[in-house]
This record gives structure tokens, C-alpha cells and sequence, in this order.
């Protein structure tokens, strides 16, 4: 069996002063390493080729500047295009560890996972040198992009250490794929769409308290109306279809009549008990089932990895047993 062929995606604005470093840190089962130059004002790009002498680098230079999610897409198509099988994604920046790219890797070598990427708070100890002002930015991000994605077991959505399958890879519209810093949380948005394994792999943060990271902000409504409905409205109707209509209707229903009697009341109109009545059975039984709806997502969480159906298998040599194709 052939050995997996890894590459790392380095996507570089501003990055002069750490990217050397970086690249000096990735260990040697990495076997190309993709430097992608966002059309840094510092020429991190002429920088690299001056100073850094393992060929396993090769430097790209986007002419202008179409933010990080472009240069990583610009590196993963280069990847593709040279049969790498595993797509790692580095920052330059010095906060991620090159040492760990064997973890970060090991769940798709080991056929369990589609995507993974590095979780800073998955451990107390891994995320006590983190400010907490970060830590309650990333606890709200997290839930937030849990709805709009459907994995509910992530944390840490915005982290920028992440193992891509390229199998997968070629199933994603890569050109569709957000240009700016909220890349990683579109892209688990799209694997969300493919059904696809994603796992966080544990790791401590290394964080310089005088460049705290920022948790990108992005708009979430509309990723995950978009998901719902894709997924449980024209993919397929299931239980969760029924959960989520129905106590959507209701619990709209419960609030609007609340809202109706209360103003009735406000004006000094007699509201009836059983008018009252009636919105709060409406009102809790749309919440009992929305937090139904809530847990038949988090039990069908992909479990399957996707690139194992996806890889083009050959098809068996049948010679000896005497079968002949047909037309064959």
C-alpha cells in the first residue's frame, strides 16, 4: 500500500517576520508545502524564495489581494493537481505548532474522519493561556455555528489548523468557498451539505498575549436556514421534518397569541383563561418539540466517512473466473 501524500497550505499576508520558522517546523511526512503569497506588502513570497532552501516548497503569488480563503483554495487546487491526498492547512503566524500535523492527519489515515481540525479548548489545561474575553467569544461562536451547520459536537469553529481529505475536496465547490477570514466556518457550512465526517483534534493553544486571535464574525441566519431546509425538506423528510415544522408552527403560533392577549389585556379587555391556556400549551409544545428537533441533529451526526464511498475504486480482475463482460 502506498504511503498517503500530505501537503501543507500556507496562506501568507503579512506574514514575513514568521513564516520562515513555520516552514522550518514541518516535519518530513509532509510532502510538498504550498506557500501562497496573498499579494503580501511585505513580498512574503520573494521572501521565501531567498531564504528558505527545502524543496519541498513551492511559493505561489496571487496578483492582488483576494483575502485568505482564496489563497487557500488557491493552494488546495495546486495540491489536487499534484495528487496529494491530504490537504493540511497551517497559518504562518507562529501560534500553530508544525509538529502536529502527524495528529491532525491521523484521523483520515486511520479512515474515521473526512475533516479535521484543531480544537484549543477541548482541555482546561490546553486553554489556560487563553484570555478569557476569547474563551466567552468562542463558547457563543461555537453554539452559533453549531446551528447553522449541524455538528454539534465542535468546538472552536474558527480554529485555522485543519486536515482536508482530497477526495472531499473535489466534491466541494471550492470556487464558491468564502475569500475572507470566515473560510473555515463556510467550509464546514459545505461539508455540512456532504454529509461529511468532521472531528476536532485536541491541542494546546500557543498564544501570544499581545496578538489575541479575533473569532471572526459571520452571518449565521441564513447558513442555517439554508441547511434546514436543504436537509430536512428536499434531501428528505424524516422525523426531524416533523419536529421542526410543527414546533416551529406552533411556538409561532403560542407567541403571536400571547402577544395578541397581552395587548388586549393592556387596553383593559377581559382575556379569557382558556384563550390563555391555549397559548401556553401552543407555546411549550412548539418549544418541546423544536428541542426534539434539536436532538434527532445531534443524534444523526455523520458518522461515516464520506471519501471512502467517493474514491474511485478498481474494479476486480474476474480473467481466471471466466466471465466476460458483456459487449466485451
Amino acid at each position: 500500500m502506498e504511503s498517503p501524500r500530505i501537503a501543507a497550505i500556507v496562506p501568507c499576508h503579512r506574514a514575513r517576520d514568521h513564516v520562515l520558522p513555520t516552514l522550518a517546523g514541518i516535519g518530513p511526512e509532509v510532502e510538498a508545502i504550498y506557500v501562497v503569497d496573498d499579494a503580501c506588502p511585505e513580498n512574503t513570497a520573494d521572501h521565501v524564495r531567498a531564504n528558505c532552501a527545502d524543496a519541498r516548497v513551492r511559493v505561489l503569488r496571487l496578483e492582488r489581494s483576494l483575502g485568505r480563503g482564496a489563497a487557500i483554495v488557491r493552494g488546495y487546487r495546486e495540491a489536487i493537481g499534484e495528487s496529494m491526498d491530504v490537504l493540511v492547512k497551517i497559518e504562518p503566524d507562529g501560534r500553530m505548532d508544525p509538529a502536529r500535523i502527524a495528529s491532525i492527519v491521523r484521523p483520515l489515515l486511520d479512515g474515521i474522519a473526512d475533516y479535521a481540525k484543531g480544537n484549543r479548548f477541548f482541555a482546561v489545561e490546553d486553554a489556560a493561556a487563553v484570555p478569557r474575553r476569547t474563551l466567552w467569544r468562542n463558547a457563543t461562536a461555537s453554539f452559533a455555528h453549531r446551528l447553522a451547520t449541524g455538528y454539534w459536537e465542535l468546538s472552536d469553529p474558527a480554529n485555522g489548523f485543519t486536515a482536508l481529505h482530497a477526495t472531499v475536496a473535489k466534491a466541494l465547490p471550492l470556487e464558491r468557498l468564502a475569500r475572507g477570514d470566515t473560510f473555515e466556518l463556510d467550509l464546514l457550512a459545505r461539508l455540512a451539505m456532504l454529509h461529511a465526517v468532521v472531528v476536532d483534534v485536541p491541542m494546546p493553544a500557543r498564544m501570544d498575549p499581545s496578538r489575541v486571535p479575533r473569532v471572526p464574525r459571520s452571518p449565521v441566519l441564513r447558513p442555517a436556514l439554508r441547511r434546514l431546509v436543504r436537509s430536512y425538506f428536499v434531501r428528505d423528510l424524516n422525523a426531524g421534518s416533523f419536529f421542526l415544522a410543527a414546533g416551529a408552527a406552533l411556538a409561532l403560533a403560542g407567541s403571536i397569541g400571547a402577544l395578541v392577549a397581552w395587548r388586549h389585556a393592556a387596553r383593559g379587555d377581559v382575556v379569557g383563561a382558556g384563550c390563555i391556556a391555549a397559548c401556553a400549551v401552543a407555546l411549550l409544545g412548539g418549544l418541546q418539540l423544536l428541542i426534539a428537533a434539536v436532538q434527532h441533529e445531534v443524534a444523526s451526526v455523520p458518522r461515516r466517512p464520506l471519501h471512502a464511498h467517493l474514491v474511485k475504486r478498481k474494479e476486480p480482475d474476474l480473467s481466471a473466473t471466466g466471465w466476460v463482460r458483456p459487449g466485451g
